[in-house]
């Protein structure tokens, strides 16, 4: 079921199936922002990931001795929310363990993604909260994927990505997209990464986020449209479109986790960049998009 959002400015959609970003549409100039999905490229739009971000080496990892299996990016994108239309602008959508949920993931949580639509920016928060007796582990993270170009008559190579500095530090991950353990510098022309699809021919690029890289922008050479994503406790972020295609969209992945090392079945208690939540804590993440028009 598709809930919306709405104001003055923008339209927004949302997908009670993994509480995912459907549409943000503008309603000054009618541009979809958020890539569709195709099937030939990508079929996903906006996915939210939980409680893992990428890969486990070997679709499992271990737990107090005992073993499960996960899929890419976690179970949540693919479960019905519960959903809650706080007001036009702001609404809810709620997660709980259950027994299907700990076949895979043996923790009781509550994951509660808040929508917030005030003038063109939507903010996405992730407030998850330990409900159970032991330590909560997990990761989150976005997925969102934007339409390059905005509107006919540009190119993919017309855009770039605008960081807050002239020199990132990227992180190496393998051939089949698993951590390495090391990071390189990757430098920057003018604080842009200019967009060709052969940056994405060895998957995403996945750079350390700071406090110097906590906003980036999704920019053309033809005008002011632009798309800003800013973003809190991310420990990285990704740019990605599918490898070795000509994919009209690019990813841009605020995650606070990564994926397995190469070569290593992760022990949950171990695993890096997990967030590890008391017994009745809470967290809470976000990440905005914010539209920019003439």
């Amino acid at each position: 079921m598709i809930k919306k959002l709405e104001n003055d400015f923008l339209t927004v959609e949302i997908n009670q199936t993994g509480a995912e970003l459907f549409s943000i549409k503008s309603k000054k100039t009618g541009i979809e922002y958020v890539w569709q999905g195709d099937a030939k490229y990508w079929k996903g739009k906006a996915p939210l990931l939980f409680p893992i971000c990428g890969r486990l080496f070997g679709g499992k990892y271990t737990y107090k001795g005992a073993e499960y299996q996960m899929q890419l990016h976690g179970f949540a994108r693919n479960v019905d929310f519960s959903s809650k239309v706080i007001s036009n602008e702001v609404i809810e959508f709620e997660l709980n363990s259950s027994e299907e949920s700990k076949k895979q993931y043996p923790f009781d949580f509550n994951l509660v993604v808040r929508y917030t639509l005030k003038d063109t920016a939507l903010k996405t928060e992730f407030i998850v909260k330990n409900t159970g007796k032991e330590d909560l582990y997990f990761s989150c993270g976005g997925h969102p994927g934007f339409n390059v170009p905005f509107t006919d008559g540009e190119k993919f190579e017309d855009y770039y990505i605008e960081f807050g500095k002239n020199e990132l530090s990227r992180l190496i991950f393998s051939e089949t997209c698993f951590c390495t353990g090391k990071a390189e510098k990757y430098p920057l022309t003018d604080n842009k990464l200019a967009l060709k699809h052969d940056l994405f021919d060895n998957d995403a690029l996945f750079f350390e986020t700071n406090t110097e890289t906590e906003k980036v922008t999704l920019k053309n050479k033809n005008n002011n449209n632009a798309v800003e994503m800013s973003y809190g406790d991310m420990t990285c972020l990704g740019i990605w479109h599918m490898p070795k295609t000509d994919a009209p969209y690019v990813c841009i992945e605020p995650w606070h986790g990564v994926p397995s090392t190469d070569g290593i079945v992760d022990d949950f208690e171990s695993k890096q960049q997990l967030i590890k939540l008391a017994e009745n804590k809470v967290y809470d993440n976000f990440f905005t998009i914010k539209i920019v028009e003439d």
